[in-house]
């Protein structure tokens, strides 16, 4: 079986047949080819993953995901678009997370430590040299997941027209 480009699946040249692996809680499916870059965290090497068809590199271990930023942001509406639980509230972030330094996975310098732009209260790693992001845990759902700052609460469909 080969791993199309840019997908989330395989195809198998002999039948055509399509593998689509199994994602986890966050969505993300492992595709199982380990790239040469290593999780900052825990220094093993970062699986070549998907969620929602965008490729991403992912820690089998810690969880955390390394996604480049121009497409974060369109990953997020995506994920927005289909998500079920509409906004949940959000726990602050912690403030000794700030504190935190760990390296890029790609060219080893320091991350920049700082709270999403979006709702603030994640905080994230990014290597504006690289234009990647690195998201713990969970983090991408918390951001996924969070009240959408742009929309008003009193706006609703009869406003609109």
């Amino acid at each position: 079986m080969l791993l199309k480009p840019d997908e989330d699946s395989y195809k198998c040249d002999y039948c055509h047949a399509v593998f689509l692996p199994e994602g986890d809680d966050d969505g993300v499916r492992v595709l199982g080819e380990l790239s040469q870059q290593a999780c900052s965290i825990c220094n093993i090497p970062l699986a070549n993953a998907a969620i929602a068809k965008i490729r991403i590199l992912y820690c089998t271990e810690c969880h955390g995901m390394l996604i480049p930023m121009a497409v974060l942001q369109a990953l997020v509406d995506e994920l927005k678009s289909t998500a079920s639980g509409g906004t949940i509230p959000q726990p602050t972030s912690d403030a000794e997370d700030l504190g935190r330094k760990i390296n890029c996975p790609q060219c080893h310098h320091h991350m920049d430590t700082h709270r999403y732009a979006g709702p603030g209260n994640v905080v994230v790693d990014s290597c504006e040299d690289c234009g990647l992001i690195w998201l713990d845990r969970r983090e991408l759902m918390h951001i996924v997941h969070a009240p959408d700052e742009r929309v008003p609460d009193n706006w609703d469909d009869d406003s609109a027209a």
